[in-house]
């Protein structure tokens, strides 16, 4: 009979997180989801194993020490957990939202092989809400001031993320942001139900508390350029994002009621008040809105537009299996009651005599071999043209950068698609003393990769300030 303790058996029942009901929030504005409790949060904690070489930590473009907060929440010390997780990330509660952990660190955890893996993002949330709820943050040890100033440009995930590691490192930091308001597509482009406004405005208060400079309502390129700000500066990051939308180039796209994505969800995101339904909303009411697009961003317009009281539908080209928006974001959108026109393309866009448009002309369409991103390509079905009655159209696929930028900075290399060239791992420009990250780089992306690139540039950027 051996003496060896027996193995404690794997807990594999993954904590879900509790949510408004469907019937409800498609009838207000609030946060879907409603976070972890702190019994909750432990149990979900415990069920970590604590591997030895945690594949999730090289999984996670910021670098987390997942292991390290998640076993200060199983042993109940969420002071020291809080400590850990902001060590590497300055935004824990907009990533513990919309992070797509299931990509990403959750998608690498070992239990993954017995489909139990780690709520790693819930977890992340928790931490986040659980030390700002004890009302005052911990402010983080600070390097000696080196006396370098860095000038960051874009006061979206990728800026704040190089601003805050910069400033740890004794660097003063400008953020220059063009709009009124930091946190770029966290506050213009994500809806209230999914990422709260008060939470990344708490998030942009913490960097100002570790003494980050913010400025806005200031326009890289035309307020001043950045050959100016170089005069001023030691560094320069650019991390403008991708805000020129991208339309289908089809009939009627001049007509009124067709929008982007982007001009939809930022009227949404302007308006005086969020709590439905006391609305004072920019945009004309609409009983009928088709967005164009798979993605998350379609999914918050459609959801969007359903809070408004429109029938919403998602127009997709392929079928269901191939949408690239979140499996998490497709759910609540159908449980909300969106309409998905799976296989569908639009051909163009139909106006009454006052220029609005009025119906959508569309083509079915079939799936054939996979293309070049692996998906199945779409194939149109001959002679089957359909009509659909539509008061607004909102198209969702896809940005590029702002020219604005390129078109004042000489020297500046940049590529086909209007973005900066810039090293992947360093953030280099062909400029020196110019870094470069996020969407202004790769395009349209998630947050977190915008992050990911922040942080390498910040290191490199450091690196260059040390020796020169």
């Amino acid at each position: 009979m051996s003496d060896k303790p027996k193995r404690k058996p794997l807990d594999l029942r993954r904590r879900e997180m509790p949510k408004q009901a469907p019937e409800v929030r498609s009838h207000n504005f609030n946060e879907v989801a409603l976070g972890y409790t702190a019994q909750t949060a432990v149990e979900e904690a415990k069920r970590c194993i604590q591997c030895p070489k945690p594949k999730c930590v090289s999984n996670c473009p910021v670098e987390i020490n997942i292991p390290g907060f998640i076993k200060c929440i199983a042993e109940g010390n969420f002071a020291e957990g809080a400590r850990v997780l902001k060590d590497k990330n300055c935004l824990p509660a907009v990533c513990g939202r919309v992070c797509p952990q299931e990509e990403q660190c959750e998608e690498t955890c070992v239990l993954v092989k017995k489909e139990g893996q780690i709520a790693v993002g819930r977890l992340e949330r928790f931490l986040a809400d659980w030390e700002a709820a004890q009302g005052e943050l911990e402010i983080p040890p600070m390097e000696l001031p080196t006396g370098k100033k860095v000038a960051v440009v874009g006061g979206g995930p990728a800026g704040l993320t190089v601003a805050g590691d910069l400033i740890k490192l004794g660097h003063k930091v400008t953020i220059f942001e063009a709009l009124h308001k930091m946190g770029g597509v966290l506050i213009y482009g994500i809806p209230e139900f999914r990422l709260p406004k008060a939470i990344v405005s708490r998030e942009v208060e913490y960097l100002g508390s570790l003494g980050v400079e913010i400025v806005t309502d200031f326009v890289v390129g035309k307020t001043r350029k950045i050959d100016s700000l170089l005069d001023e500066y030691d560094a320069i990051f650019i991390g403008s994002g991708a805000g020129l939308p991208w339309f289908m180039d089809i009939p009627g796209e001049n007509l009124n009621g067709v929008y982007s994505a982007n001009e939809y969800l930022t009227r949404m995101n302007l308006m005086k008040g969020f709590s439905f339904p006391e609305y004072h909303t920019p945009i004309k009411s609409h009983k009928r809105v088709a967005v164009m697009g798979g993605g998350n961003v379609a999914m918050d317009c459609a959801r969007t537009a359903l809070r408004l009281g429109a029938e919403a539908r998602i127009m997709y080209r392929r079928s269901k299996q191939e949408l690239p928006a979140r499996l998490e974001e497709i759910e609540n959108a159908e449980e909300e009651g969106v309409i998905f026109e799976f296989l569908t393309l639009p051909l163009r866009y139909i106006g009454n005599e006052n220029g609005w448009v009025k119906e959508i002309e569309c083509l079915r369409m079939e799936l054939g071999e996979p293309d070049s991103s692996g998906r199945r390509r779409p194939i149109p079905v001959e002679g089957s043209n359909f009509t659909l009655p539509m008061d607004a159209v909102i198209c969702a696929i896809g940005n590029s950068p702002n020219p604005l930028i390129a078109s004042t900075t000489p020297g500046l290399e940049m590529g086909k698609k209007g973005n900066i060239e810039a090293d992947e791992e360093t953030g280099q420009t062909s400029r020196e003393r110019i870094w470069a990250g996020g969407d202004i780089v790769t395009g349209a992306a998630t947050v977190i990769l915008a992050m990911g690139a922040g942080r390498k540039a910040a290191r490199s950027i450091h690196e260059y300030l040390c020796t020169h």
